[in-house]
């Protein structure tokens, strides 16, 4: 499903990715690892289509998404992609239920679809007891099953996760981890960046990839 062939993100005289190559399959639950300012963060964003890459290609379902105009991208990224980022990137002013339901909506589902579907990935995300809330009166943990119940909104094929238990306590972090099993076994593909120890005896990893310095050293 994801093809990477020769990919370089530059930042004026840094290097964050240095010839990248992957494939990543159908149904594969791929785990990045590597310390901080590694590079899987912006993998992962560039595999998102959130940016582009300074050369290099990525390819989803053999579309060059790293070449599309912008508006191509996005429409690909809401249909396809579930990206739960770092940062949850949530808007502080809308409900929990607000944000949850922005990329129904973008989808033109009808009302009661969105009303459906919020309060199934709300429930599967362990946080629908704070539907009605403002998001900006959230804290970091119920955030982040915010933004996790966000990008399951669509039903995506591809799920990207960037740190996604890097603020929950251990009681969410195993139920996070139980989400994954079942989502593994619904086909999604499935991609973690973490540097996260509790990863390290989760059964469902297919495969973990190393990074170092922007470079790929092993997997």
């Amino acid at each position: 499903m994801i093809k990477i062939r020769s990919l370089y993100k530059r930042y004026k005289d840094f290097e964050a990715l240095r010839d990248i190559n992957l494939d990543i399959k159908d149904g594969e639950l791929v785990l990045l690892k590597g310390v901080s300012g590694s590079g899987k963060s912006t993998l992962l964003h560039l595999i998102a289509s959130l940016d582009k890459p300074s050369s290099g290609e990525i390819l989803i379902d053999n579309k060059p998404i790293s070449k599309m105009p912008q508006h191509h991208s996005s429409k690909l990224r809401v249909e396809m992609i579930g990206y739960t980022p770092q940062d949850f990137l949530l808007i502080n002013s809308l409900s929990v239920y607000q944000n949850v339901s922005l990329p129904l909506v973008a989808l033109n589902k009808t009302p009661k679809e969105i009303d459906k579907r919020v309060k199934e990935v709300l429930e599967i995300s362990n946080i629908k007891n704070k539907i009605d809330a403002n998001s900006n009166d959230l804290s970091g943990g119920e955030k982040q099953r915010v933004a996790i119940a966000r990008s399951l909104a669509c039903d995506p094929k591809i799920l990207l996760f960037d740190e996604p238990t890097a603020n929950l306590d251990k009681k969410n972090s195993l139920l996070f981890l139980s989400l994954l099993s079942e989502l593994k076994k619904l086909d999604k593909t499935i991609i973690i960046a973490t540097h996260d120890f509790i990863f390290e005896e989760f059964k469902s990893i297919d495969r973990i990839i190393n990074i170092e310095n922007g470079k790929i050293v092993s997997g």
